[in-house]
């Protein structure tokens, strides 16, 4: 699949390229970026080369990870999210903001668009979103988009080699008004 550019009305998502691979590399320069998600730490402009030049246009051509910068209007990159594949009809989220954009709903917002297009274009049935037990700030974005926390994961994610405890939280269509693809029979 063809990457696509979605709007908010205060951003424009679309797929990272070459050309923001010094973008994407100063962003995550971030301590609190490179502690709180798996991208390798120390974090170098190889690894930023790798995910604009091939990881991102590769999980696109597949459909196996959808990934959107989030830009402002400006041209200044305010985050990253990201939709991976995990089975059929489920995709986990993930995301990112830079630090000088953090604080005004910005990731939130982008959460919502974009999980929005993955119910409706892509025939995605739940979310997951996880993060590593601690990551307020990521647990609070996955709140205001509408994820119901549903635990805590014992030694789920490897960061940078190290087993850790993390929370999950889901996102179903019916939680944005949008009907789903296959039938789902809550538990009683």
């Amino acid at each position: 699949m063809e990457p696509l550019t979605l709007t908010t009305d205060r951003l424009v998502l679309r797929a990272v390229g070459p050309r923001d691979t010094d973008t994407v590399y100063a962003a995550c320069q971030d301590p609190d970026i490179q502690r709180w998600t798996t991208i390798p730490s120390p974090y170098l402009q190889e690894h930023a080369r790798g995910f604009t030049e091939q990881m991102v246009p590769d999980g696109w051509a597949n459909a196996s990870m959808f990934t959107f910068g989030l830009f402002l209007p400006t041209g200044d990159l305010a985050g990253m999210l990201g939709i991976t594949m995990i089975s059929l009809g489920v995709g986990e989220i993930g995301f990112w903001g830079a630090k000088e954009h953090r604080g005004h709903g910005y990731v939130t917002e982008a959460a919502v668009a974009v999980s929005r297009w993955a119910f409706t274009d892509r025939a995605i049935d739940r979310l997951e979103w996880r993060a590593e037990v601690g990551n307020t700030a990521s647990r609070a974005v996955a709140r205001r988009a509408g994820f119901t926390m549903e635990g805590t994961l014992r030694s789920a994610i490897n960061n940078n080699g190290v087993r850790r405890d993390c929370w999950i939280a889901s996102l179903l269509p019916s939680d944005l008004s949008l009907p789903s693809t296959s039938p789902y029979l809550p538990t009683p």
